[in-house]
């Protein structure tokens, strides 16, 4: 009698669960009403003008050019081409650093006189993302880290989870407790009338709770990992992971070359964030210093027209001005070690070639988006909200809008889209249960913070997890424990905070 094997589920790959999605989405437009609200001069809905609308069924053609639009951008959803092209410049800006072999040299030398002292580098790492995440809503920009971490951690006897782990959950859990993010809690204070300090003692209280629960919990792992492999959940392509990412051995001391690119290299990232933070916004200024230098190099005779008058001050940099510091960060670091034009070339498309499908994933995330707002049904779920939510006791309504704001971060993974979507109607439903706008805009961002952790919506998520190799599957059973824990605190945080 022949055996039967029983055949293994395998988590399907991100691209095939994404497209998946996004039928998914396009069959819910032929069930939910459509529906729309009246926008003001801003494009913002206007509350309780939600009416019922004549439906706009998503079909197949519809779904097959959704991934399109998501990379293009569509009327009343952005495209995805900046986060595309900004992660393709990272991987040409490491390709060419990559070239140099600083990285292997610095990663060798970290080795060497740091390897006893990897999980307090966890807890600072975890700590600087944590700050990118609530200062500026560090996501995308994160993408450049994963090549560099996971050789690291894989170096010293951890594995890609961990790498992936201190950069996602760090920044990840220092988005959910924004501070002073422009993109969360910026546009969320904004649309609700109030200022962004409203309401920051309890974000500074989540940041802290939630930083020390992230930082232990992807310590406590990577202690595990060390101690013995097996103790990883991908054990089973561990040995391979240690051959990808493998750093070189009997590389060499630093030369002084390799010393001046690893240098120009900190100073790029140091550059990105100088440049994201809304300094102006943050510090209550009218003008910064960066403005201020800014205008004096305009203003300098021929320095000016040589930088060029299109350039930004520090502070009003996005995605094309941080594209634009990497291209030419590699061209410097290129010029530093002496590499010719040619190979320059080649190892810069090199580089974007490797993160191609990163880049390629961002764009099918987005269209998502695209099939439910052109199904016409965003409004409508808002309204469910709208209606549900109204006339709830403090603590009952503050748990509800937690919780009616999961599976809306789930269908508009981009947290200022969902702040401008949904604030202007939220926040003043607060009001008829006492609760403060603030509360309702932690209660949002602290809801998206946990699903953007998660969510196969999330390019920045599928993404990173395409750097590492690793299923989103096996993603989600590492940090169940994380996301149920920090789900349960964030409720008792909140009930709280609306109390007071």
């Amino acid at each position: 009698m022949e055996e039967t094997t029983k055949k293994k589920f395998k988590m399907p790959n991100s691209f095939t669960i994404l497209f998946i999605l996004t039928a998914i989405v396009a069959v819910l437009t032929w069930i939910i009403p459509a529906g729309q609200y009246d926008l003001d001069d801003a494009g913002n809905f206007i509350q309780g003008t939600y009416h019922t609308v004549e439906s706009n069924k998503q079909g197949l053609w519809d779904l097959f050019a959704a991934p399109a639009y998501g990379m293009l951008g569509k009327e009343g959803t952005d495209g995805a081409i900046q986060v595309a092209l900004f992660i393709l410049f990272v991987g040409g800006f490491l390709g060419v650093v990559t070239e140099t072999g600083a990285i292997d040299a610095g990663i060798a030398t970290l080795i060497k006189h740091r390897k006893d002292s990897m999980n307090t580098l966890i807890w600072i790492l975890m700590a600087v993302f944590a700050l990118g995440g609530t200062s500026y809503g560090m996501a995308e920009e994160t993408i450049a880290f994963y090549p560099i971490l996971i050789p690291l951690m894989v170096s010293v006897g951890m594995d890609a989870l961990v790498a992936v782990a201190v950069v996602l959950v760090g920044s990840g859990l220092g988005v959910l407790a924004s501070t002073v993010n422009p993109f969360a809690t910026g546009v969320a204070a904004g649309m609700a009338g109030i200022s962004v300090a409203e309401g920051i003692g309890l974000r500074l209280v989540f940041l802290v709770v939630t930083y020390i629960m992230g930082a232990y919990f992807v310590s406590n792992y990577a202690k595990k990992v060390q101690a013995d492999p097996k103790n990883s959940l991908i054990y089973d392509h561990l040995e391979a992971d240690k051959e990808k990412f493998k750093v070189k051995e009997d590389i060499p001391e630093m030369s002084g070359k390799q010393k001046s690119v690893l240098w120009v290299f900190a100073l790029t990232f140091v550059i990105m964030i100088l440049g994201l933070i809304p300094w102006a916004d943050v510090l209550k200024l009218d003008h910064t210093i960066f403005d201020s230098i800014h205008e004096g190099i305009l203003n300098t005779p021929v320095l000016g027209t040589l930088v060029g008058k299109s350039s930004l001050p520090l502070g009003q940099w996005y995605l094309t001005e941080i594209t634009v510091l990497f291209f030419i960060m590699s061209i410097i670091i290129a010029a530093i070690y002496g590499i010719s034009e040619s190979r320059f070339v080649d190892v810069f498309i090199a580089g974007m070639g490797d993160l191609l499908t990163v880049a390629l994933i961002c764009a099918i995330a987005r269209g998502i988006q695209v099939v439910m707002n052109d199904g016409l049904i965003t409004a409508t779920v808002l309204h469910w909200g709208e209606v549900g939510l109204s006339g709830l006791s403090k603590g009952l309504f503050t748990v509800i809008t937690f919780l009616f704001y999961i599976p809306m971060s789930f269908l508009i993974p981009s947290t200022s889209g969902l702040a401008a979507a949904t604030m202007g109607i939220m926040a003043p439903l607060g009001d008829f249960a006492g609760v403060g706008k603030d509360i309702v805009i932690t209660a949002f961002q602290t809801a998206a913070g946990i699903v953007n952790l998660v969510t196969p919506t999330s390019g920045v998520v599928v993404g990173a997890l395409a750097i590492a190799g690793i299923e989103l599957g096996t993603w989600w059973k590492f940090v169940a424990k994380l996301i149920a824990a920090v789900f349960v605190v964030s409720i008792i945080l909140l009930v709280i905070g609306s109390m007071f």
